[in-house]
């Protein structure tokens, strides 16, 4: 079974997620902020995916994701940035840390099942 690691500190945002990935055969794991999603990876390894905020307290998702991509090296878990930040610049910024794609909060239900279909 795909293991999908979301990170996001809106208790409201993960509940959203997390019914509307369930039905897709993968098991969805929680992390409500950066430093426990470092924590998760170490304990776990490496998932099939990532859906990560930018905007969290302590250690902002963008933090994470060059964490991920250099200290931890797993440069091929694709990790897609699920934000509020709406402006082209966020989102070239966040691609250029080393996200794999980019979803606008609000988003369509379908869209974000789509998309985590698309990288699984």
């Amino acid at each position: 079974m795909k293991k999908i690691l979301v990170v996001d500190d809106s208790k409201s945002q993960q509940m959203l997620v997390n019914g509307l990935l369930k039905n897709i055969g993968a098991e969805i794991f929680i992390a409500n902020n950066g430093e426990s999603a470092l924590g998760w990876l170490e304990e776990n390894g490496q998932p099939d995916l990532i859906l990560m905020d930018i905007v969290m307290p302590d250690m902002s998702g963008l933090d994470v994701c060059r964490h991920i991509r250099k200290e931890m090296n797993y440069k091929t878990v694709p990790i897609i940035f699920v934000t509020t930040k709406d402006e082209d610049f966020d989102k070239f910024w966040a691609l250029r840390q080393g996200g794999n794609g980019y979803i606008t909060k609000p988003y369509s239900p379908i869209d974000l099942i789509n998309t985590v279909k698309n990288y699984l």
